[in-house]
């Protein structure tokens, strides 16, 4: 059954996780380096991916012998070699040939699907209900795909300085947030382990 509380306290976490509008310079990012991003895709590809692993993430790790906090260092990794790219303008991630696998990696996963928001999906269903976690996950993929669908114009708003001053300081904090990702993981990985 749907309660309300938990839904707005579960949408609010995951929305704070996912940090889509945080994203937005890397979006803008990724498009200007010609990298086509289809919206409904990487909306559709991230909510199969979050309800995957709200039903069967724990276990699905353990098949592959991978723990939570493993998961959440590599994902950590990923997040700061983009950081780096955005703050000191280099490229670390080679261009495709299909412009268009650009909507998977590095869109859908890791930056809307990534190892924060799995690990905060694993998180929650030890404390709230599954129902609630799933409205709220479809709630915030909804409003991604709004800010996905709207990045060309917010693009255009902000301007080639704007965008590139956005870009530099979101890049810092994507550094700042993979580097705690990593911090308060890794030490639980390496403790696991042994």
């Amino acid at each position: 059954m749907v309660d309300f509380k938990e839904l707005i306290s579960v949408s609010l976490v995951l929305f704070s996780v996912i940090d889509i509008l945080g994203s937005i310079p890397i979006i803008i990012d990724l498009k200007r380096k010609g990298l086509k991003i289809e919206a409904a895709k990487a909306s559709l590809i991230s909510l199969l991916l979050m309800t995957l692993f709200l039903y069967a993430g724990a276990a699905l790790l353990r098949l592959f012998g991978v723990d939570i906090q493993s998961f959440a260092v590599a994902g950590a990794i990923i997040l700061f070699l983009i950081g780096m790219e955005m703050v000191l303008g280099i490229r670390i991630f080679r261009d495709n040939p299909d412009a268009s696998k650009g909507t998977i990696v590095p869109v859908a996963f890791p930056l809307i699907a990534g190892a924060g928001t799995m690990t905060t999906i694993i998180a929650l269903k030890a404390k709230y209900e599954a129902v609630n976690i799933q409205i709220g996950i479809v709630l915030n993929i909804l409003f991604v795909f709004l800010v996905l669908r709207s990045s060309d114009w917010i693009g255009n708003k902000l301007g080639e300085s704007g965008a590139n001053v956005l870009r530099k300081v979101f890049g810092i904090i994507l550094l700042a947030m993979a580097i705690k990702l990593f911090k308060d993981n890794f030490r639980l990985a390496v403790v696991i382990g042994k």
